[in-house]
């Protein structure tokens, strides 16, 4: 496949070019269009710039979707609904500030006199993986992820090893369950979702999730993969239990991609690109918003606060500059077999205080003074979501 592929023929010059085509970039065109911003817009897509809600992609085997269903526009018709020009498989290979330039992988050069980072965040994976096993690892951040894994999947129940138990891990567990094959989540932590629940509404969803057919290996990290005879691949854990499995999804954490921004001067943490209240970088004519951004040490991967910063940045690009704030935004996470609502304490915590039995649990987070400063839902109990929501600070008032 060719470097890039543009939709339509760019000059080399933008009003304003965003890096990435996830949800923070698009949705910032479109917020700039519905507000009538009429500026030149170039979106530059390292993958197939194909528009659709990424958080569907964990619903989406259950549902028996293709990723044909699950993108809502292609790339020629994203670009026909913003009048702008995509160019999709097109990485950018360096951005030159003091000549407001970015170079392309297909030896263009563009200029700009806004950009945008929208360039989100990739897979971590904490080990090496042999080339001999490469071929059943597959990871899940985008829409091009999902379509391999669907390959991968679509000719009969698989045995799937889901490595990680945080939300991209519990959330795809359920789904592939649901999606009729043989799931086996493998952690070291000793409960699912350990950034999000206190242990024993941990322990809960470990439960629903083995009443359901879910194999548990928690408490275990990966010894040795290597390939069995029969195509398939064989995990040895670190106590030296034996899992087999057709696939390995990798669910093992997101790190912004901050080594363009770095190259380029900008001010970067392992939190991801330093940027204002105003999402400004540490150059004036340059912003960040979505997974790649941290504004004021808070970098925040989640829907609701990449929606309010790409509100915020639509409204300062045309002329009424606006702050960016987020309020207290729940965290629904998608495991149907015991439905999970947390809003993770960002103040120090004291402790947990902890009521309900069985999968209905209310865990509420409380500081040295007995403040409400976070909270965890399950089973029933995530109806108090509303409620509690109100009374919770804010993250980033």
């Amino acid at each position: 496949m060719p470097a890039s592929h543009p939709v339509s023929n760019p000059t080399g010059h933008a009003e304003l070019i965003i890096i990435g085509t996830g949800m923070a970039g698009i949705g910032l065109a479109r917020a700039l269009r519905r507000q009538g911003d009429k500026r030149s817009i170039i979106l530059v897509s390292a993958d197939s710039g194909e528009d659709y809600s990424k958080p569907l992609l964990s619903t989406g085997f259950a549902k028996r979707l293709s990723p044909n269903q699950l993108a809502r526009h292609s790339a020629t018709a994203l670009a026909d609904e913003l009048d702008a020009h995509v160019l999709t498989h097109t990485s950018v290979e360096h951005v030159t500030t003091d000549t407001h330039t970015v170079q392309l992988s297909d030896g263009q050069t563009l200029a700009y006199d806004t950009l945008v980072l929208a360039i989100g965040a990739e897979s971590r994976v904490p080990f090496d993986i042999p080339e001999s096993v490469a071929r059943y690892c597959f990871t899940i951040n985008d829409l091009d992820d999902y379509r391999l894994l669907h390959h991968a999947l679509s000719e009969r129940p698989t045995r799937i090893a889901v490595i990680g138990a945080g939300l991209v891990g519990c959330e795809f567990a359920n789904d592939l369950h649901a999606g009729g094959h043989q799931v086996t989540l493998i952690a070291p932590e000793a409960t699912p979702l350990p950034k999000l629940l206190p242990e024993p509404l941990g322990f809960a969803l470990s439960d629903a999730f083995q009443e359901a057919g879910i194999k548990l290996a928690l408490h275990r990290t990966i010894k040795e993969l290597a390939p069995n005879n029969d195509s398939t691949v064989r995990l040895t854990l670190s106590n030296d239990d034996i899992v087999n499995a057709d696939v390995i999804l990798l669910a093992t954490g997101l790190t912004p991609r901050t080594a363009l921004a770095k190259a380029a001067g900008l001010a970067v943490s392992p939190q991801g690109i330093q940027v204002d209240r105003y999402l400004r970088t540490s150059h004036p004519h340059i912003y960040a918003l979505g997974d790649v951004a941290c504004i004021e040490g808070i970098n925040a991967m989640y829907v609701q606060p990449l929606q309010a910063s790409a509100k915020a940045l639509s409204a300062t690009l045309t002329g009424s500059p606006t702050q960016v704030s987020f309020g207290a935004w729940p965290i629904i996470v998608k495991t149907p077999l015991l439905p999970v609502v947390a809003y993770p304490p960002s103040a120090i915590l004291e402790h947990w205080r902890i009521e309900g039995e069985g999968g209905d649990m209310t865990a509420l987070a409380e500081d040295k003074d007995g403040n409400l400063v976070g909270f965890a839902l399950t089973g029933g109990c995530v109806r108090r979501k509303v409620e509690l929501s109100r009374a919770a600070p804010a993250l980033l008032g």
